[in-house]
C-alpha cells in the first residue's frame, strides 16, 4: 500500500471512531424501553348475567287420596329430572290435559295417584324408569251453591275437601239477621233423585258434629 493511502486512513480513523460512538448511545433508549415491563391491559368489566328465575311451582292442596280430579281443576305433573315434561296444567272442559310426547291424557275422573300411574305407564316408551307425581293445585270443579234471602252472599262456592255446612255458611258471610234458620235445608242429587235434607243450624252451632253435615259437590244450601 502506498504511503499516501496510509496517511489518508490514519487521518480518517478518529472521525470514524467518533461516528460509531455517536451511534451506539442512540440505540440504548430503545433497548431500555424494551426492557420496561408492559402494563397489562385493563379488562372491561362484564356485568354478571342474572339467571332467569324458575316459574313458581303450583302449591299442593291438602286433598284426600280419594279426591277425584275434575274439569277446570289445576294440577301439577312432575316428572323427576324431566323439566320439559313437567308443569302446572289446567284440566280442560273435556277432562284432558296435554303432556309433551304423550299428547292428550285423560285426567278427569281419576285420583292424583291414578293419573300419576297412567302417565308413568305411557312415558315408559320414551323415558327410562319415569318417576311421576301429581298434586292438585286448585279445585275448581267442585262447587256448592247458597241461595235465599237469609244468606250473606249467595251464589256458587268452591268446595274444599271435607267442607262442612257451617264452614260453607261462614265462607259466604254467615246468616243475615232476618234468616229463618229453622227452615234451612240442603238440596242434594243422588242416583238421579233430588233429596231435601233438613238442617238443624242452631244445634250444629252448639257443637253437635252429626248435624254439621259434610257437603258434596253440587249441594245447594237454601236459607229462607
Amino acid at each position: 500500500m502506498k504511503l499516501g493511502s496510509l496517511l489518508i486512513l490514519a487521518s480518517l480513523a478518529p472521525a470514524l471512531l467518533c461516528h460509531a460512538q455517536d451511534q451506539a448511545p442512540a440505540a440504548q433508549p430503545a433497548a431500555q424501553d424494551a426492557a420496561k415491563p408492559v402494563a397489562p391491559e385493563t379488562a372491561t368489566p362484564v356485568a354478571p348475567q342474572t339467571a332467569t328465575p324458575p316459574a313458581p311451582a303450583t302449591a299442593a292442596l291438602a286433598v284426600p287420596d280419594t279426591y277425584v280430579i275434575g274439569a277446570t281443576d289445576v294440577i301439577a305433573v312432575t316428572v323427576f329430572k324431566e323439566p320439559a315434561l313437567s308443569g302446572s296444567m289446567l284440566v280442560r272442559p273435556d277432562g284432558m290435559i296435554s303432556i309433551p310426547l304423550l299428547g292428550d291424557v285423560q285426567a278427569s275422573g281419576k285420583t292424583p295417584e291414578q293419573l300419576a300411574e297412567d302417565v308413568t305407564a305411557k312415558l315408559k316408551r320414551f323415558v327410562q324408569d319415569p318417576n311421576v307425581t301429581v298434586v292438585v293445585g286448585q279445585i275448581n270443579s267442585k262447587k256448592v251453591f247458597l241461595m235465599g234471602d237469609g244468606i250473606g252472599r249467595g251464589g256458587p262456592l268452591a268446595l274444599t275437601p271435607g267442607m262442612t255446612l257451617l264452614e260453607a255458611i261462614a265462607t259466604a258471610g254467615g246468616l243475615s239477621q232476618f234468616a229463618n234458620s229453622k227452615k234451612m235445608y240442603i238440596l242434594r242429587s243422588e242416583d238421579g233423585k233430588l233429596l231435601k235434607i233438613p238442617v238443624q243450624y242452631k244445634q250444629a252451632l252448639k257443637g253437635d258434629a252429626s248435624l254439621n253435615l259434610t257437603l258434596k259437590p253440587g249441594d245447594t244450601i237454601v236459607v229462607p
